[in-house]
């Protein structure tokens, strides 16, 4: 009787999760803040609040984009500089580094005899070598040539659909109180329904990732809405 073949589901996209995660977190709490703030102001109105959150999300996502495209490109030089360095290294110093290749196996418990054909092949060809030291020896990875790009704009998008959601109460409601008590509701369900949304996609229980988004991201917006009306 055939048996069922094992399909192994592993979570292959963390660094779009993280990059939501950044975008997000920011996007619900920091606009959140800015119309809570301004709400207490004497002259304020919901017009004032939505263009004035409107203004910062539009900066916050520019920023926070280009911090992630920043960030990433760091990642690829770092990578590249560190891969060049292997390759002058490899032409320089071959006793050395077929050495440090069979350290790696020897790290596995493999004997002499059993990892001497592993590290000759290994090491005759500079490619398969350089990027052998690099994963194994160095613990990195070839990084997406896309990868920057595909971060400012994943961060930025989130940054503003987040941001899009405390202000909503404002857009459609004139009076600031009404507004601000939905636009908490509103936010703390979004900071629910995000974490949740994470814990699924990431693994963990999604009823605890829901409830730990919400205790993390609602202290966030607490805080910052306590400096905002202190400082207006």
């Amino acid at each position: 009787m055939p048996s069922a073949p094992h399909v192994e589901k592993h979570f292959e996209a963390s660094a779009t999760v993280r990059d939501v995660v950044i975008g997000m977190s920011d996007g619900l709490t920091v606009p959140f803040a800015l119309a809570a703030g301004l709400t207490g102001v004497a002259a304020a109105t919901s017009r004032l609040v939505v263009v004035a959150g409107l203004a910062e999300i539009a900066a916050g996502s520019i920023a926070m984009g280009l911090g992630g495209y920043l960030a990433a490109r760091t990642d690829e030089d770092h990578y590249e500089s560190e891969k060049q360095r292997e390759i002058r290294e490899c032409v320089e110093l071959p006793v050395e580094e077929t050495e440090e290749v069979a350290k790696v196996f020897r790290g596995y418990g493999m004997t002499e005899e059993e990892m001497s054909p592993v590290v000759k092949a290994i090491c005759g060809d500079q490619k398969r070598w350089v990027d052998f030291m690099m994963r194994f020896e160095l613990g990195f990875e070839e990084p997406d040539p896309k990868r920057a790009r595909n971060s400012a704009v994943t961060i930025a998008l989130s940054y503003i659909v987040g941001g899009l959601v405390p202000l909503s109460s404002y857009m459609a409601v004139d009076n600031l109180k009404t507004a601000l008590t939905f636009s908490v509701a509103v936010t703390l369900a979004a900071l629910f329904v995000f974490g949740y949304v994470k814990g699924r996609m990431t693994g963990i229980a999604p009823l605890r990732g829901g409830l730990q988004t919400v205790v993390i991201g609602g202290l966030a917006s607490a805080a910052a809405f306590g400096l905002a009306r202190w400082i207006s």
